[in-house]
């Protein structure tokens, strides 16, 4: 059931699929007049569509119900409208398939099953389509607002979580969810089976999988995107599955690690740091960051504002790739229809935070029907002088204040209370509520209620009178879901996670900003105000979508449930308005510049008032009193049908008028006076088209002329600048700075620039030099610390390794690690021995000694003074820096590091190690000892110490396998593997 009221649509959901959005109704709409045919869908949009192409405005379409009345499908319809209806080329169609497949994928991160809507949308989602001049559409943009990320950690009895998770399960093949360390069975993921609804008949998780599948092709996911997503989507359901345990101290651990290694695999998150940050907070204690372990209580909350975390934060960087997608980069002026698709107001058994937020939406929006509509309408009537009964409506305007007014409004309130200091609790901020707004008419707690309302008021709740109703909030949970913070050392691990797209959405740059972010209701109310900034800029349209029973039943109406939605989605104040108001209006200059010809009075030329030229138009035409009212600047028309008639006049006139006055002079006169008319209009026709040649012929002088001057200024263009060539050099200049703007180099290692002509080549040279600076200050500004430390180092390596070792290359884009190993890892002992300075590095290495030259597991441990050799809880030997000689390797791949050391009693011989990462190791040891012109890459041999006056020699070789022995000649020898056997 779809019927208007005005040009706003109201909706029925009819809970099943009608015959009425083929293809075929789509063009039986197209190009139709707005009231010509049945209230539609299609109706709405092919008007916004015209109305668009021929203004040049922008437009909006604003759907609004509540959940459950068909809003998404609604929103679906229109799009699909306009992708089969808008001309289009091969290159559109693509743009037009991701419109259209941006929406399944959007569906299924952000929609879930609730008791209401099995395809609810628990997300925010603004689109604008954007058209080139022709009306084609090039291109889209999506805005969303709140994901309730609090969903993929609990469900209400009877509902879902998010689509994607059952999708995936579902339909997702063997190997991909053997590689995520899934099972098919929903039943085993303790986020999927709080609601006790894991299968739905009425949902096909199989054939969505499919479509999302497709999608992610169509619009322009790569496959390691798609890897690293569902990577994310994985992590989520094990890390549901962590159980904290108690030890005897009352700490929370992790005793079955099965869930955490997943985690830590498909995050790229490194094991043992993933799960001490599970256990553990790190907090402030005597200016020191330090672990303070966690209880079981405060583990789980830990664990699932991760969850949540990387959700809300994959779900903000899955529409941004969409807009990558759906972008478009022309810069030519684009006109654009957008669609608001948006959660439906909610009363549920028990309402949190986030139906406070989506309530506080359905009011704005509410506010800004009640501004462009019933306010704007009436208000427009009395500044045009037209004769007004006002009709009384409820404005919204009083409970948009109690929620957001500054420093007085709820979210206020509760911000103040989140940023406190001292201990706040929900408690205190529903205290904090009744002392501020307790006076509120639309505000009630149970302290401030009467005897007869108490009853139904818990003592942790309040309630707000919403336009739509009644709705108690329970305050629980509000401080903690409004603050959504996560610990520092959780926020660490993401940070550093090898998932590209946890990556992406976990900036390190964010661990060095100690500001507190802004609260959620916060965030939420300065993107409203945005969205309604954006709405306040373009001509609406409204569809008003109706739910017509609670059980999604077909051809069943709950009469009292469909009189609520009447009434507070303010239908039959807008009814009202309209009856008593006017279907159109228009200024009267632009209505007499259309109509015009209708009139003899006013045909070609109107010389007096618009006004008046309007008053004779419609007298001659026709009106009667009662269609149309005049005002101080615009013409009122009370019914479609009376303008419609008008529209089909002129078209009439416009394309019948030489066939008009050939039969009526064909008619009315005799033979030679009509031919004497004849040849008169064919004289007139001669004598315009020769002031037309005569006007094609001045054109083509002017033509001729510019093109002669600007030869002689290409002729003449390397004279100083002077009459004869000073156009053609300030084109040249225009040209080439609007090519250069194109083809600028985006970052320091491209050389190329644009070749300028040679009256440019001074003005390019110092353009080239900016640009150069510029985009080096760009890259330095963008250089972290870290990558700072990481660059010196490869310096380091370069001077020393460059061209002289074997594998440097290969090297170049790895980077170095701060350390091998930890200080946790390292015996306590040693430590002690160490006696208390700063270690910097530390790696396993193999240790050559001296008798017999056998392999020994040892570390070597590099601190600001001195090297360490270390065995278990032994130091081997130690080597200060200021007595270092020196530091040999082969040229080869073999690893081999020899640390040369004086002769003296303190020390046994030069040290024989080979470590994996022999780069890294040189380059740490020799910029700690500041002595990096001291290491030596050898070929063939090289001598060193044994020890009291001895010394040996070490060859390097080419062979089979990789081997370090000693030779039958005493020599210590090093076999490399030859490329062709590794």
């Amino acid at each position: 059931l779809q019927t208007y009221i005005g040009t706003l649509l109201v909706s029925v959901n009819p809970y099943k699929e009608l015959d009425i959005y083929t293809v075929t109704q789509m063009q039986l709409y197209r190009g139709v007049n707005f009231f010509e045919l049945p209230p539609h869908l299609y109706a709405i949009a092919d008007n916004a569509y015209r109305v668009m192409c021929s203004e040049y405005n922008n437009h909006f379409i604003l759907i609004s119900g509540e959940s459950g009345a068909g809003k998404t499908e609604a929103s679906k319809k229109i799009l699909q409208y306009y992708a089969v209806t808008c001309p289009t080329t091969e290159q559109l169609q693509i743009v037009r398939d991701r419109l259209l497949l941006s929406n399944p994928v959007l569906e299924a991160f952000g929609n879930a099953k609730t008791l209401r809507n099995d395809n609810s949308s628990r997300f925010g989602k603004y689109m604008d389509i954007q058209f080139d001049f022709k009306g084609a559409p090039v291109g889209g943009h999506i805005l969303s607002y709140l994901i309730e990320k609090s969903r993929v950690v609990h469900q209400n009895h009877g509902e879902r979580n998010f689509h994607i998770f059952y999708q995936l399960l579902e339909g997702g093949d063997k190997d991909l969810l053997c590689w995520l360390g899934l099972e098919r069975n929903p039943q085993k993921y303790a986020y999927l089976i709080q609601g006790r609804c894991a299968k739905v008949f009425s949902i096909n998780d199989k054939n969505d999988w499919k479509i999302v599948r497709k999608a992610f092709s169509i619009i322009d996911f790569t496959e390691k995107d798609i890897e690293n997503l569902f990577g994310i989507v994985a992590s989520v359901l094990h890390l549901g599955n962590i159980q904290f345990e108690e030890d005897s101290n009352g700490h929370a651990i992790i005793r079955d690690g099965t869930q955490i290694k997943w985690i830590s695999k498909l995050l790229g998150a490194h094991l043992s740091i993933l799960q001490e940050a599970l256990t553990h907070r790190k907090i402030e204690a005597r200016s020191e960051e330090v672990l303070s372990p966690l209880n079981v209580d405060l583990a789980f909350y830990a664990r699932d504002a991760v969850a949540k975390a990387i959700y809300g934060r994959t779900f903000t960087w899955l529409v941004n790739k969409i807009n990558g997608s759906l972008a478009n980069k022309d810069s030519t002026r684009k006109t654009v229809i957008g669609l608001l698709d948006i959660y439906g107001f909610e009363v549920l058994d028990t309402n949190s935070f986030e139906q406070f937020c989506i309530n506080y939406c359905n009011e704005k929006l509410q506010q800004l029907l009640i501004e462009m509509t019933l306010k704007a309408e009436q208000e427009e009537y009395e500044l045009e002088g037209i004769e007004w009964e006002p009709i009384p409506y409820f404005n919204n305007k009083i409970i948009c204040d109690l929620v957001e007014q500054k420093h007085k409004g709820i979210i206020s309130i509760l911000d103040e209370e989140c940023l406190r200091p001292g201990e706040a609790t929900d408690l205190s901020f529903l205290e904090k509520l009744e002392e501020k707004v307790g006076d509120h008419a639309h505000f009630v707690t149970r302290k401030l209620a009467d005897q007869k309302t108490r009853k139904s008021i818990d003592w942790v709740d309040f309630r707000l009178l919403h336009y739509a109703g009644e709705v108690t909030y329970c305050a629980v949970g509000f401080l903690e879901k409004n603050n959504d913070l996560l610990y520092r050392n959780l926020k660490e691990v993401l940070c550093n996670s090898k998932n590209g797209i946890i990556r992406d959405c976990f900036l390190l740059s964010e661990l060095d900003n100690r500001r507190r972010p802004e609260t959620v209701a916060t965030q939420f109310k300065n993107s409203l105000m945005s969205l309604i900034d954006i709405l306040m800029s373009k001509e609406p349209s409204y569809v008003r979508c109706i739910k017509p029973n609670e059980n999604k039943e077909p051809g069943k109406f709950d009469d009292y449930l469909i009189r609520h939605q009447v009434k507070y989605l303010g239908l039959m104040e807008h009814l009202r308005v309209r009856r008593a108001g006017f279907a159109y209006r228009r200024k009267y200059e632009l209505f007499l510049q259309r109509y015009k010809s209708l009139c003899p009075a006013t045909w070609p030329h109107w010389h007096g008032p618009a006004a008046e030229g309007v008053e004779r138009l419609i007298k001659h035409i026709g009106y009667k009193p009662e269609e149309y009212k005049l005002g101080r600047t615009k013409i009122f028309i009370r019914f479609p049908k009376t303008l419609f008639a008008t529209e089909d006049a002129f078209e009439f006139r416009k394309h019948l008028l030489v066939s008009r006055l050939q039969a009526k002079y064909k008619g009315c006169l005799g033979k030679r006076e009509y031919e004497k008319k004849r040849a008169a209009a064919i004289k007139l026709e001669a004598c315009w088209r020769g002031a037309l040649a005569r006007k094609e012929a001045k054109k083509r002088t002017w033509a001729v002329q510019t093109i002669r001057k600007f030869i002689n200024g290409f002729i003449n263009r390397k004279k100083p600048l002077c009459p004869e060539n000073i156009e053609f050099v300030r084109l040249a200049q225009y040209k080439y700075f609007m090519k250069l703007r194109d083809h600028v180099p985006k970052n320091v290692l491209d050389k190329s620039w644009l070749q300028p002509p040679s009256i440019l080549e001074e003005t390019s040279e110092m353009l080239q030099k900016i640009c150069i600076r510029n985009l080096v200050r760009k890259y330095c500004r963008g250089v972290t610390a870290e990558k700072k430390v990481q660059l010196q180092q490869k310096v380091v390596t370069s001077a020393v390794f460059r061209g002289k070792k074997e594998g440097y290359l290969q090297s170049i884009n790895q980077p170095f690690m701060e350390t091998r190993l930890k200080e946790s890892d390292i015996n306590p002992k040693v430590l002690q021995l160490i006696q208390g300075e700063k270690i910097k590095y530390v790696t396993p290495v193999i240790k050559y000694d001296r008798n017999g030259f056998k392999a020994r597991d040892r570390l070597l441990v590099l601190t600001q003074s001195s090297a360490y050799v270390v065995e278990m809880a032994k130091i081997k030997q130690k080597i200060d820096y200021a007595t270092l000689k020196g530091i040999s390797t082969s040229n080869l791949g073999d690893g081999i590091v020899v640390i040369h050391v004086p002769e003296d009693n303190k020390q046994k011989g030069d040290v024989i190690l080979q470590c994996e990462h022999v780069f890294e190791t040189v380059t740490k040891l020799c910029m700690l000892a500041n002595k990096q012109n001291l290491v030596k890459v050898v070929q063939g041999s090289l001598q060193f110490r044994i020890g009291s006056g001895k010394e040996g020699t070490m060859v390097f070789t080419v062979g089979q396998e990789p081997q370090v022995f000693k030779a039958k000649n005493g020599q210590l020898t090093v076999v490399r593997p030859h490329p062709s056997t590794r």
